[in-house]
């Protein structure tokens, strides 16, 4: 089982990096996997991309639900009370690096001193505070709490776009916060007028 440690009212070099890069030209855009990533951890994935710059880059997979951990058992160890009619909330699958870490990614109505905002009308906080107002119902108007991280050392992510291992495409709350997340990935790519099927039939390594 998956346990949160959380960077919840922690200063830490991820939250710092991300803070520092979001004038850069990627933060806040969708990545979009292509056939050609052969990572089964990326398979049909968008990620958010929240920083990117010389120095790398770090993003948030957006369409991986966790089946086997839920809401609760993240509210136990931060001593959340949820109410006792309160509505199922999810949590996804952010990347394969420090799963014990997680961020929520959220609409732009809710911000407090620890949020950030790479663009595309999506911002990021990591408290506490906004755990407890998701459970209350007092939080943002749309949420997706990660577990987890994808990073990419510098210049891993430009070398992994040449060779067609992504395509980049605009994020918008409403393919990350009210589109199925079966359907996630073929909506991103439809945004840049690209057919699915085409791209599993013809999409090879440059």
């Amino acid at each position: 089982m998956l346990q949160y440690n959380g960077v919840v009212n922690e200063k830490n070099t991820l939250r710092d990096k991300m803070e520092k890069n979001l004038t850069d030209y990627l933060a806040g855009k969708c990545l979009i996997s292509t056939p050609a990533l052969e990572d089964e951890n990326f398979t049909r994935s968008v990620i958010y991309l929240c920083s990117h710059s010389k120095d790398g880059a770090v993003g948030f997979v957006v369409n991986k639900r966790i089946k086997e951990f839920s809401f609760n058992d993240l509210a136990v160890p931060l001593h959340i009370n949820i109410p006792y009619h309160s509505t199922p909330i999810s949590l996804y699958l952010g990347g394969p690096l420090d799963k014990v870490r997680g961020f929520v990614l959220h609409s732009m109505d809710y911000l407090r001193g620890d949020t950030i905002a790479p663009g595309g009308g999506i911002a990021i906080s990591s408290s506490v505070d906004i755990l407890t107002d998701i459970a209350f119902g007092v939080g943002p108007r749309e949420n997706l709490i990660a577990l987890g991280y994808a990073n990419w050392a510098p210049q891993q992510l430009e070398k992994e776009i040449i060779n067609n291992f992504w395509l980049v495409a605009p994020a918008s709350p409403e393919l990350i916060f009210r589109t199925k997340d079966e359907d996630k990935w073929e909506k991103a790519l439809e945004t840049l007028g690209i057919d699915p099927l085409h791209l599993s039939s013809s999409c090879g390594r440059a």
